[in-house]
């Protein structure tokens, strides 16, 4: 598959809104400064969680017109909701619509000089700034590094990988996706300076995305486990046979990285 065409299922989502059927999930609205917009959040809240007082971990996940509702995805949905129900999970998922014809600014880090981009830095200080506050006072989480996980798909993933980095004391969980690390190859040289990194990483991608995709990953999971002795058991990396780019794949493959990460 050409980079030009994998491109193309990265970057032309729908921007229609649908409704969901699980009563537990919800979506609000905030304002995103750092991107001179507002946002649409999309909030899944345990089944147990208003028959209890305990305090749930929480994962941010991006692109959430993909996460629960069929109508509004790209090519069907991740089924987050039923997946977790099924599971009896106890945990908040946070889910950030992407901006559409931004959504390759918000989710890179740096700038493609081919497909622009740039702004996952201040999406990033968003989702710290103003996101995460916001959901630490208005609902019962677990606040530490921890307990707060950060995740997604393709750009998604990148971001979710950059966002450990750049934000250690933050994520101390991220689900990577299908990375597209070829947009920003500097993200490789970025990991290579860092100290330390103590996350834990559930990397995942199918061996019929793209041409790069295995070896891009591989190679970034090296330049991590670099940094930290492999006996912490802090990388896990999933190839899967025949596995497509798509959301088949992701919502196929959430409930195993979500165990092995909470």
């Amino acid at each position: 598959m050409k980079k030009q065409f994998f491109f193309f299922l990265l970057f032309f989502l729908p921007t229609v809104y649908g409704v969901w059927a699980q009563k537990n999930v919800s979506t609000f609205l905030l304002e995103a400064p750092q991107l001179q917009t507002t946002k649409k959040i999309w909030l899944y809240l345990p089944e147990n969680y208003t028959q209890t007082t305990k305090k749930y971990p929480v994962l941010y996940l991006h692109d959430a017109q993909n996460l629960f509702d069929g109508t509004t995805s790209y090519a069907g949905e991740w089924q987050i909701d039923e997946t977790l129900d099924s599971l009896k999970a106890e945990v908040i998922i946070v889910g950030i619509e992407h901006g559409n014809e931004k959504r390759i600014d918000e989710l890179t880090p740096y700038r493609n000089e081919k497909y622009g981009g740039g702004k996952g830095t201040q999406y990033l200080d968003f989702l710290v700034s103003q996101l995460k506050p916001y959901i630490d006072t208005h609902f019962r989480t677990k606040t530490g590094r921890y307990h707060t996980g950060i995740g997604g798909s393709s750009l998604g993933g990148l971001l979710s990988y950059y966002a450990t980095l750049k934000y250690p004391k933050i994520f101390g969980k991220a689900m990577v996706f299908s990375p597209a690390f070829w947009i920003n190859p500097e993200v490789y040289a970025f990991t290579e300076h860092r100290k330390t990194v103590k996350s834990k990483i559930y990397f995942m991608c199918g061996d019929s995305e793209s041409d790069s995709m295995v070896n891009d990953m591989e190679r970034m999971i090296m330049a991590l486990n670099a940094t930290r002795c492999s006996c912490l058991h802090l990388t896990k990396m999933k190839i899967i046979a025949h596995g497509k780019h798509n959301e088949k794949l992701w919502a196929k493959e959430f409930a195993k990285a979500y165990l092995w990460l909470f």
